[in-house]
């Protein structure tokens, strides 16, 4: 179901939404990824709405949602903040949030609400990003050069993307372009964002980007961190510091993914689960 709302300054932002086909849990939201948008989740949604409504979002400046002509409101602030208008237009009180990268970056700001945050799962994110990572994708965010068809936008997000997602087949790849490309005007594939959500990398990062003091904010919230096993964004250290820091945190390393995993693996969806079971129900 398609679902509209304002943002608090105005602009028209868009969630997809797959209706819970059982009563009981706990509305889920899904947070995706500063590139991406709300279709990246369709498979997990379609699982996890066996016993939960899923509110899958698209960021401003993503997907259906409205650009915002002002690119310094494209920010963690006003993210969170769009989050919340999301899920107070409705009517949701209570909520577990699955965030892929940026969006796990959302849910662990959104958990110091823990009237409002019933647990979060952080994919491939944390209070520490590596160095590398965000060189990474500060080298193509915003920035792909153009293609023609849907043949060469799949072989432009293989070439973005294989290293971390390995072993897709050709149609694989197709349905991930599909995902995060749409058709302009005059038919071509193009990039499913404005651009100009990459303005934070102006200036390239000369370390790591780093959040504990807000980690350390964070108490009583269940948790469970996905991480692929070859990430260069959150590393197997930063992972243990939030262990260390947080005891009762859940963890599951993915082998063979990078950043991020597509939370469509069976360990995933089998962790997620479990994670739903314990943490998702109504009270």
């Amino acid at each position: 179901m398609d679902y509209y709302y304002h943002s608090a300054d105005g602009l028209r932002l868009y969630a997809r939404i797959y209706p819970a086909r059982q009563v009981g849990g706990l509305p889920v939201l899904c947070l995706p990824g500063l590139t991406r948008n709300s279709r990246d989740f369709a498979a997990l949604a379609e699982h996890m709405s066996e016993g939960h409504e899923v509110i899958a979002a698209d960021l401003r400046g993503r997907g259906l949602s409205a650009w915002d002509p002002d690119p310094s409101h494209y920010h963690l602030t006003h993210y969170v903040e769009d989050a919340w208008s999301l899920l107070d237009s409705r009517g949701v009180m209570r909520v577990v949030i699955v965030g892929t990268s940026l969006g796990a970056l959302m849910g662990m700001v959104m958990a110091t609400r823990p009237d409002r945050i019933a647990g979060v799962v952080l994919n491939d994110a944390g209070p520490e990003l590596d160095l590398a990572g965000l060189l990474r994708i500060g080298s193509y965010a915003g920035k792909l050069p153009p293609v023609r068809t849907w043949a060469a936008a799949a072989a432009q997000a293989r070439m973005v993307h294989e290293k971390a997602v390995p072993g897709l087949t050709e149609a694989q790849w197709m349905e991930y372009a599909r995902r995060n490309y749409r058709e302009n005007a005059q038919g071509v594939p193009v990039p499913d964002m404005d651009p100009k959500i990459a303005s934070g990398f102006k200036s390239p990062p000369t370390g790591p980007l780093q959040m504990w003091p807000l980690w350390a904010r964070i108490t009583g919230i269940p948790m469970l961190v996905i991480r692929g096993g070859v990430s260069d964004l959150l590393s197997a250290a930063t992972v243990e510091r939030m262990r260390r820091e947080k005891p009762d945190l859940e963890h599951l390393t993915v082998p063979d993914r990078g950043h991020t995993p597509l939370l469509d693996e069976p360990e995933c969806l089998d962790a997620i689960d479990g994670f739903l079971t314990r943490h998702g129900r109504d009270s």
